[in-house]
């Protein structure tokens, strides 16, 4: 099996007996050499380690003076910055938990949080700090604001002068900080992580990608994202390489000046970011990218095309990894195995994955069946906040059961079918959407493409194309028919989809996933 090209060290997601998260992370800072080594790079300036780590210690006895204590909920609502970076690691320094909110999130997503979990306060920045300020009376504490606090809230640069604090000593198993769910498919939900997550996918993320003593990680992601917080901030920390911050949205151009600015090594993203790189005309050649040694893709399946022309224009390759917000990442692709284009890698070893049938009976090679993770894995939460029922549902007969549906090859790679409730059938036949987008994205007029299913009383549903042109003059019958020519050679007869559509762009999420469920609302069954 190809899973085999690993060296797997004696200590692997080995999980110490007491362990703090925040400790762990910048476990390097104390180190003669590494302390004074460049942390976060950030559009004002450089931190070190060991400033860092001074930063953090002090801001967790500026905390305890505010009167924040071990076991209480923090909700944290900043864009990446040093300021989020240190407010997440005193937090988890003392024991508290932070709580991540989004920062483009709405008042009444706010208030949800703050009624599902209760926190003591909040810390976020004076120029997103509005919406908690209209709720500051739900807190038992005062606001701690950073740049700019206005009278009645707590400076954050004042708590920054504290009596250094020293760790908490926490338990592997005791909770560490909550991040909630993007809320695509309904109310967010608050998952805990313990302290042992740093330790175990820490190890998972290094075994995938062996870092270099020169590495600048950027994630185009908020740290609000578990993927983003543990790929361009903790892990990059714990392995002692550098930070590199991307402060606001990821806009083509702005996602470009970063890596040129900060010489960026590894570059982490989703598929969407990628695309509308490609979609800038001549950015390999306005921008110095030589820098990148291999950039990653997670949350929404990365088509061979997009891969293609990725590699042919930039030059080096994309590896695509599988990732939930209840663990982080489960397997991969990686400079360790060979590269296939289209797939999310094979399972990381110490992790047990299957694709079973509806009656958990493992399905054929080359199959789709029920993407499945095994339950014990120590990486997983603890679970969902307040909700043990949704818990026991999606941990159930010795198994996470993630929604999505995938097939494994003879090598043992994995390929995502899509999530279960966007697949569908035609004419009593079964559809994955993920497929057909993939060859839509192959022909060299279609940036974006997603495949929803139109409701039909004869057939049962149609297949329902959305394309966004590389430019808007494209938008036509003849490129439509274009399209539906090269599909014919592509895909079966029965997948082909019976309407294309042109928008300007697709419904998105704030991590960047398309949203089906909006477009699958704005088409009347036929």
């Amino acid at each position: 099996m190809v899973g085999s090209h690993y060296q797997i060290p004696p200590d692997f997601r080995r999980i110490p007996a007491q362990i703090n998260l925040s400790e762990e992370a910048l476990r390097h800072a104390g180190e003669t050499d590494a302390g004074s080594r460049p942390a976060l790079l950030h559009p004002t300036g450089v931190i070190s380690y060991r400033q860092l780590a001074a930063d953090v210690a002090r801001f967790a006895g500026g905390l305890q003076s505010a009167g924040v204590r071990r076991g209480q909920r923090v909700m944290v609502r900043m864009t990446n910055s040093p300021e989020f970076a240190v407010a997440f690691l005193a937090l988890v320094r003392l024991g508290a938990l932070p709580v991540l909110q989004n920062s483009l999130a709405t008042v009444p997503e706010i208030s949800h949080v703050i009624d599902a979990c209760k926190p003591v306060c909040a810390i976020t920045l004076a120029e997103i700090a509005e919406p908690l300020r209209q709720q500051s009376s739900l807190f038992t504490s005062r606001l701690i604001v950073a740049r700019g606090a206005a009278e009645g809230e707590i400076a954050f640069e004042d708590l920054l002068h504290g009596e250094p604090s020293p760790a908490a000593a926490t338990d592997p198993n005791e909770p560490a900080f909550m991040v909630y769910t993007s809320g695509t498919t309904g109310k967010s939900k608050g998952i805990v992580h313990a302290h042992r997550w740093i330790a175990v996918l820490g190890d998972s993320n290094r075994l995938r990608l062996p870092p270099r003593e020169n590495d600048i990680v950027l994630s185009t992601a908020e740290w609000s994202f578990i993927a983003a917080l543990g790929q361009n901030l903790l892990f990059p920390l714990r392995n002692g390489v550098q930070v590199a911050m991307l402060e606001g949205r990821a806009l083509p151009e702005r996602v470009l000046e970063a890596i040129e600015r900060y010489r960026v090594t590894l570059l982490y993203s989703v598929a969407t970011v990628y695309r509308r790189l490609l979609a800038t005309e001549g950015f390999e050649r306005r921008f110095d990218l030589s820098s990148l040694r291999g950039c990653n893709s997670t949350g929404e399946p990365l088509e061979k095309a997009t891969y293609d022309e990725w590699k042919r224009r930039v030059g080096c390759d994309i590896w695509e990894h599988y990732g939930i917000s209840e663990m982080q990442m489960v397997f991969g692709q990686g400079p360790m195995i060979p590269l296939r284009p289209g797939s999310v890698g094979v399972p990381l070893p110490g992790t047990r994955v299957a694709i079973l049938d509806d009656d958990y009976r493992p399905v054929p090679v080359g199959e789709v069946g029920n993407l499945l993770i095994g339950a014990d894995d120590p990486g997983f939460f603890l679970g969902y906040h307040n909700d043990p029922e949704l818990t026991q549902y999606t941990l159930r007969r010795g198994w996470y059961h993630t929604g999505d549906l995938a097939r494994q090859d003879d090598e043992g790679y994995i390929w995502i079918a899509g999530r279960s409730d966007d697949c569908f059938k035609s004419r009593g036949i079964f559809v994955s959407p993920v497929e057909i987008e993939s060859a839509l994205r192959e022909h060299p007029a279609v940036t974006e493409a997603c495949v929803v299913a139109r409701p039909d009383r004869e057939i049962g549903n149609q297949i329902r194309a959305i394309v966004v042109p590389r430019k808007p003059e494209q938008a036509t019958q003849a490129i439509a028919d274009d399209i539906k020519r090269l599909l014919k050679e592509r895909v079966a007869p029965y997948k082909v989809p019976h309407t294309i559509e042109f928008a300007d762009s697709l419904p998105k999420s704030a991590v960047g996933k398309v949203l089906r469920r909006v477009l699958r609302d704005t088409a009347p069954p036929t």
